[in-house]
């Protein structure tokens, strides 16, 4: 499926628009791989990773998860990648799930190293873990950085996460910090205050993310939004309809906001009483009639709704529903969707992927990267080799 909006039939100014393709650009893809340059502002049906050069004015968002705690093949826990015509990249959120389909993009993993996680729940921190040990296997030489809200109590907030998740493997760690980069085992925690309204949570190399408070379960859950080359991308995280969205998600080029199940599709989805249903769909989360209302307000160039399961019945309820309230331009998130916006269209697309493709090579200064002493079992432990097997021998100079 491919989707367009366009603002200006002037061939001219898109093509100013996207007239990259420089060495530099080149160079920020993983190696090994050969990719063109977008001509005439004309994309091809389906996205093949690594086979486009992102322009230097643009900004590509591709859904990495996009569905419930309960996941399915076809709808994994809600991740978004951001990447930037300067050559940045910035993960928000890494639910269950997600690493799949990040690693199925092969990425280049020296950038794959900024996360911004909207709240705690495992839909949206599941796959953190994955994330920190496969990005360091895989390129990845420096501290995974980690920027999050404060919760209501410190055990609530994202440095007390981080703590208790890095005690809990622990030992896978110790095993592979040696024999990969040491720095990449590390991982620098911002936490910042979950009250703060459209504060700066990061600025560098021309990109600033704000956050600002959501309604959610308890105290601690966020939204941001990202401006690059006036451009803006907001992420909502999970949130009941709330003032400060309606606010500062204004300008957005693409703004997301959960549209969950409607009640009365939620419950036999989940099996559950009617009540619950409701509570869950309308209290807790924003159902889709509510996603439309904020919509209708934020006027975005296009509205993404995400965090359901796209059946053919629930993208049926969610469309009528988002429909009574909200007429204007619209996607609705599914997993590997890519969504390529410049300040002259955006243009919306599935990414077409490999289902065992393997992560890029390495760069030399990964390999060059300091490594202390490999680990090793105890004496006691290596001397239950089995005589009956002798290894081949080590390459030379190993």
């Amino acid at each position: 499926m491919q989707w367009h909006l366009k603002e200006s039939a002037c061939a001219g100014s898109i093509i100013a628009a996207l007239a990259i393709g420089t060495a530099t650009a080149q160079e920020q893809l993983p190696k090994g791989r050969e990719a063109v340059e977008i001509k005439d502002g004309v994309y091809p049906a389906s996205y093949f990773p690594n086979t486009e050069i992102l322009g230097e004015q643009e900004m590509r968002i591709t859904a990495l998860g996009t569905g419930m705690p309960n996941q399915t093949k076809a709808a994994v826990s809600i991740s978004f990648l951001v990447e930037l015509g300067n050559g940045d990249k910035f993960i928000f959120d890494i639910g269950s799930g997600a690493n799949g389909n990040l690693f199925s993009l092969r990425p280049d993993f020296e950038q794959i190293d900024k996360i911004f996680v909207s709240h705690l729940h495992v839909d949206h921190v599941g796959d953190f873990m994955g994330l920190h040990v496969g990005g360091w296997l895989s390129g990845r030489y420096t501290p995974l950085r980690v920027f999050a809200p404060s919760g209501s109590t410190p055990e609530l907030g994202i440095k007390s996460y981080v703590d208790g998740m890095q005690q809990a493997y622990a030992w896978d760690l110790q095993t592979r910090t040696g024999a990969l980069p040491d720095e990449g085992a590390k991982i620098e925690v911002t936490e910042f205050d979950y009250l703060q309204e459209n504060e700066i949570v990061y600025q560098e190399n021309g990109v600033t993310i704000r956050s600002w408070p959501a309604i959610h379960s308890l105290d601690g859950s966020v939204s941001y939004s990202l401006e690059w080359n006036d451009l803006k991308y907001v992420f909502g995280g999970d949130t009941y309809p709330n003032k400060w969205y309606v606010e500062y998600a204004k300008g957005a080029d693409l703004a997301s906001h959960e549209a969950f199940l409607p009640h009365d599709a939620l419950a036999p989805y989940f099996g559950w009483d009617l009540s619950q249903a409701t509570y869950v769909a309308t209290r807790v989360h924003t159902e889709p009639a509510a996603f439309g209302k904020v919509m209708s307000e934020v006027q975005p160039r296009m509205a993404l709704g995400c965090h359901s399961v796209l059946s053919p019945e629930n993208y049926q309820a969610i469309l009528e529903g988002v429909r009574t309230t909200y007429d204007g331009p619209l996607t609705l998130a599914r997993d590997l969707q890519v969504i390529n916006i410049t300040k002259d269209q955006i243009v919306v697309r599935e990414a077409s992927v490999d289902d065992y493709a393997l992560p890029p090579a390495v760069s030399q200064a990964y390999i060059d990267a300091p490594r202390s002493e490999e680990k090793s079992p105890s004496d006691q432990v290596l001397s239950g080799k089995w005589e009956g097997y002798t290894p081949p021998p080590m390459p030379d100079g190993n």
